[in-house]
């Protein structure tokens, strides 16, 4: 297998070469490329068994859980019932016993009706449809050849996908902007029709042919846009908005959600009518022939298109892009926008965006409205609301409940960083980072908030103010140098060498033999160090000297349940806060080897666990590598003080890193939940019986195991549910099913402990509620008898061995 190769995830499969309307911004029939005239205008039987063939063979060979799947056009509802039921069933064919299948259609809705709708809730197709706001708005682009209106039609096929028998069918609107329309207007037109999420999408344009700016206007799709966000924001967000989602997420160090903004690597290709493998649609923009690859899938399977020049150059993150958007202070956000919108005649796609200053306007209005409604409220700090408890209560929590959560922690460590600081007395170094500290704070608080977000800042902040000798108040430096050299201020801040190491919190750290303090200055850039005579200049994205030890963030694709911006953290000396040793800064090979673990873990959580997946997105932002496990033997942790991050000794198996991922970050949302809200009383001292481990637990660790045993539970119900479905062995199913078994009985005896313990608060009561519900209909599901059995024999196994060890009288079981 090709490991430098970026396998393909997401197939637009085009089952129809033409369309039933004559949208004069469609970038299919009405820009440079015309090569939909000589397709075939549907995808024969032949072409739809050799593409699911090929995605298997790519999925299989790349070792892919899940294939996100899009039946599109021209207009994909043309090519008839019969047709989409046949490439349905082509791709179940192919993919059985290789990995999962996400199928979705975009349509413009004018032909959708029951058969159609009822077609898809039989093989649960997602829907999403274009539509670009109010009657006017829609009209000005999306009509008929003969000049009719579609408008009527679309808010029919919107209604009945609004009906409870379809809903879940209901993907969102798409929705291209034309800053000619009022974009309140065009907002609330959508919003009126219940969307469960909505796309804006800028109109595809390039430097030969640039985008309408009427009246000469710089920037307004930013204003037009930037209207609607404001709305949106003030509104609480109401819907997930793809597009300003995607520059929250990216403002936070977080991946896009979607390949016109951020730096992910592109991991999508296009099947056309005849077989024809090509590039991205929105190229069609740029040129005749732009999106074309020469290969089919006849005679190329899908590893040659992948390496295809035009493949790769959308691969390469930051490096792919030109000087200009290099030195950016927003490309973290933008990405240099749509790679078709960077065309020019002459300079190919080395260019920024033809919109970049939109881009730039629009990304810099989110940051400062982000940063300046809070602090313009002065509003109480975060609470949880009811709604968010129950969410999590149910072993769950989306992006606003994971977010947050992440922000009463983020308050947390800015009490305690500043507690440090009141005690740094005559510490030089602590004094004068205290200053750029507030400076920071003023003018730069959102890179000091990623810092002070940092899961090691607080672990570090709790160490000083327990008096622990391996912290002192020289983190304070650290703190401000690392958030300086992200806000790329020309600011100099003096910072304590510890044991060799420079420590950049967020940043990595550089190593420093035989000095005690160096002076390190942020640039636009980069920054320098200077120390013990010497200037070492570090630079974002050029070679870097090897004395510096980036941290390694990786961006995982994870199709329409989101990608997932991780960091590796091996630098910080900070990390050493879980129970068990952390494993020195990792080789090359051994970071690829996390980044590949990871990558096949994350397409496995966001198919098995995907009510956990946006969470993990969200909230876990750093995995910590710990020490090398005996081999069989699982090693994990999560640092009440650390949240956000999660130490694993890297298993062998994609599909165990999965679980201690989750695993593990159910005991970080529920340790953010205990510093907000009481759920017992601290007083009790008792020691309890846990179901899976022999020894007694104190009434904390009782609710965290509980917890954290909810997502291993239905993990494996995840997993069994695939294994019967597909064409795995009998074994693996067998294993799956013994451990749902024995999870789902495990842990609804320890809610029932809980319940019965008499130490819960009302909100804790109504916490285990929350679990019960979860848990108690899977001991309805049908298993075997002989898991049942097995599962019965483990669980009296270790009752035994607890009884043992501990004494009848030495713990308690609740109620």
């Amino acid at each position: 297998m090709d490991t430098t190769l970026v396998p393909f995830r997401q197939f637009v499969l085009k089952m129809h070469s033409r369309c039933d309307l004559a949208c004069d911004h469609c970038y299919i029939y009405e820009h440079a490329d015309t090569s939909w005239r000589g397709r075939p205008k549907a995808s024969s039987d032949e072409v739809l068994a050799r593409t699911a063939d090929r995605i298997a063979e790519h999925a299989r060979t790349h070792r892919i859980d899940i294939v996100h799947v899009v039946f599109h056009g021209g207009e994909p509802l043309l090519a008839g019932l019969p047709r989409l039921r046949r490439a349905t069933e082509e791709l179940n064919r192919a993919l059985a016993g290789v990995c999962a299948l996400d199928l979705r259609i975009h349509t413009n809705g004018v032909l959708l009706d029951e058969r159609f709708c009822d077609f898809f809730a039989e093989y649960d197709i997602k829907v999403g449809i274009s539509l670009d706001g109010d009657k006017a708005a829609n009209d000005l682009h999306r009509r008929y050849a003969d000049g009719r209106s579609s408008h009527a039609k679309v808010l029919k096929a919107i209604a009945l996908l609004n009906q409870p028998r379809y809903r879940h069918l209901y993907a969102g609107l798409l929705c291209t902007i034309d800053v000619r329309n009022d974009p309140i207007a065009v907002y609330d037109a959508l919003m009126a029709l219940d969307p469960p999420r909505v796309d804006f999408l800028l109109p595809h344009a390039t430097w030969d042919e640039p985008p309408l700016r009427p009246d000469g206007a710089r920037t307004p799709y930013a204003d037009w846009l930037g209207t609607i966000f404001e709305r949106w924001d003030s509104h609480g967000r109401q819907v997930p908005v793809r597009m300003f989602d995607s520059v929250l997420r990216t403002l936070r160090g977080q991946s896009s959600l979607t390949e016109s903004l951020g730096l992910a690597p592109a991991d999508l290709v296009v099947i056309d009518t005849d077989g024809t493998i090509e590039q991205a649609d929105s190229l069609k923009t740029a040129f005749d022939g732009a999106a074309a690859t020469g290969f089919d899938v006849f005679r190329h399977d899908l590893d040659t298109a992948a390496r295809h020049p035009g493949m790769i150059d959308r691969q390469h993150g930051l490096e792919g892009l030109c000087a200009q958007c290099r030195s950016c202070p927003v490309v973290q956000s933008c990405g240099g926008g749509l790679y078709a919108h960077r065309y020019r005649t002459g300079a190919g796609f080395d260019n920024p965006s033809v919109f970049c200053p939109d881009l730039l306007g629009l990304v810099t209005r989110i940051k400062e409205h982000s940063v300046r409604s809070p602090s313009q409220a002065e509003s109480e700090p975060t609470v949880l609301t009811e709604g968010q408890l129950d969410e999590l209560a149910a072993g769950y929590g989306g992006t606003e409940t994971v977010l947050a959560l992440a922000e009463i922690q983020l308050q947390l460590s800015r009490l305690l960083v500043s507690e440090v600081g009141k005690g740094a007395g005559a510490d030089r170094l602590a004094n004068a980072a205290w200053e750029s500290l507030t400076e920071l704070d003023e003018h730069a608080p959102g890179e000091l908030d990623s810092v002070l977000a940092h899961p090691y800042t607080r672990a570090w902040a709790v160490r000083c103010l327990q008096g622990k000798a391996a912290a002192d108040t020289g983190g304070l430096a650290e703190i401000a140098a690392a958030a300086a050299v992200r806000a790329g201020c020309d600011r100099s801040v003096p910072v304590p060498v510890r044991d060799g190491l420079l420590r950049l919190p967020t940043l990595g750290a550089v190593r420093l033999d035989g000095v005690a303090e160096a002076l390190v200055t942020a640039r636009a850039d980069g920054f320098t160090v200077d120390a013990g005579g010497e200037t070492l200049r570090i630079v974002h994205d050029a070679a870097l000297d090897p004395r510096w030890l980036p941290v390694r963030r990786f961006s995982l694709p994870g199709g329409h349940f989101g990608s997932w911006t991780v960091a590796l953290e091996d630098t910080d000396p900070q990390r050493d806060s879980h129970q068990y040793p952390v494993a020195g800064r990792l080789d090359g090979a051994g970071a690829g080897a996390w980044e590949r673990g990871l990558a096949e873990a994350w397409q496995l959580i966001g198919r098995a666990l995907p009510g956990y997946a946006e969470g993990v997105a969200d909230g876990l932002g750093t995995i910590t590598p710990l020490a090398a496990a005996q081999a069989g033997r699982s090693i994990s942790a999560a640092a009440r003080q650390a949240f956000g991050a999660v130490g694993i000794a890297r298993p062998s198996a994609s599909d165990a890193l999965a679980l201690l991922i989750v695993h593990e970050f159910q005991h970080v949302k529920l340790g953010a939940v205990l510093d907000s809200d009481d759920l017992f009383d601290p007083a009790d001292s008792r020691l309890y019986y846990a179901p899976w481990r022999p020894d007694p637990r104190p009434l904390e660790g009782l609710f965290q195991g509980t917890y954290a045993h909810l997502a291993v539970s239905e993990y494996w119900r995840s997993r069994l549910r695939d294994l019967r479905r597909g064409d795995r062995s009998a074994e693996a199913a067998d294993h799956a099913e013994l451990e749902f078994t024995r999870w789902r009985a495990h842990t609804a005896e320890a809610v029932e402990t809980l319940a019965g313990s008499g130490s819960l608060t009302p909100l804790g009561q109504r916490f285990a509620a929350g679990m019960r519900a979860t848990v108690a209909p899977w001991l309805d599901e049908p298993v075997g008898r002989r898991s049942v059995v097995a599962a019965r024999d483990a669980a009296e196994a270790t009752r035994a061995a607890w009884l043992a060890q501990q004494g009848s009288g030495r713990a308690t079981t609740g109620g």
